[in-house]
């Protein structure tokens, strides 16, 4: 990834995440605070994801280290 992601690599490296982490399909996400400069940083977004059938709204914080996803937390909307 080079070292200026836009928007949409980071959402993307994002839901890739919750896909391979936890089998989550993401329906929804929109950044509400992108802080991620030179690969490095948080991004945090709202966002619906679906598992099984069933859809959750979450508010979640991806951190980013070197370009890549390296943990996440994440707090349950509804």
């Amino acid at each position: 990834m080079p070292a200026i992601a836009t928007d949409g690599q980071l959402l993307h490296q994002a839901q890739a995440y919750l896909k391979s982490q936890y089998g989550e399909d993401t329906v929804r996400m929109e950044i509400l605070r992108n802080e991620v400069e030179d690969g490095h940083g948080t991004l945090i977004v709202e966002c619906t994801v679906r598992i099984g059938g069933s859809h959750s709204n979450w508010r979640k914080t991806f951190t980013f280290k070197n370009g890549e996803v390296t943990s996440m937390t994440w707090r349950h909307l509804g």
